[in-house]
């Protein structure tokens, strides 16, 4: 049984910053080969959108809006992956959710549209920023 958990969300001043965590467990690459990792967000009354991705070989894609301040980042011992947020702005708050899918999910357009290719998924944790 996959389950993936998100945690380190939580209300911050715009400027300030917040690290999310993912503890993974029950994948059937539990040591992150072959899969993408990924962070998606998703703010009320907007559609899901994928914030970044990690590949198993430790390739990273972000989106437009992210590039520069948010950091993706895997520990492939502990099964974590993380997501460190820099100079958060109003417009980040959402709720915050990581996702793991095939290897080609991180080469895939559609992570950055939602993430159609992830198999599995997070509850999910709440950002606000104000």
């Amino acid at each position: 049984h996959v389950q993936l958990v998100e945690s380190g969300g939580g209300s911050v001043q715009a400027g300030g910053s917040l690290r999310l965590a993912c503890a993974t467990s029950g994948h059937p690459h539990s040591n992150f080969n072959h899969v993408c990792l990924g962070w998606f967000r998703q703010a009320p009354g907007r559609e899901r959108e994928g914030v970044a991705v990690i590949s198993s070989d430790g390739i990273t894609y972000y989106a437009n809006s992210v590039k520069g301040r948010f950091t993706i980042s895997q520990d492939k011992v502990n099964s974590t992956l993380s997501l460190q947020m820099n100079s958060l702005k109003p417009e980040d708050a959402a709720m915050y959710s990581c996702a793991a899918g095939p290897f080609y999910a991180c080469y895939s357009n559609s992570w950055g549209h939602g993430g159609s290719d992830f198999d599995f998924w997070g509850q999910g944790t709440q950002v606000t920023v104000s």
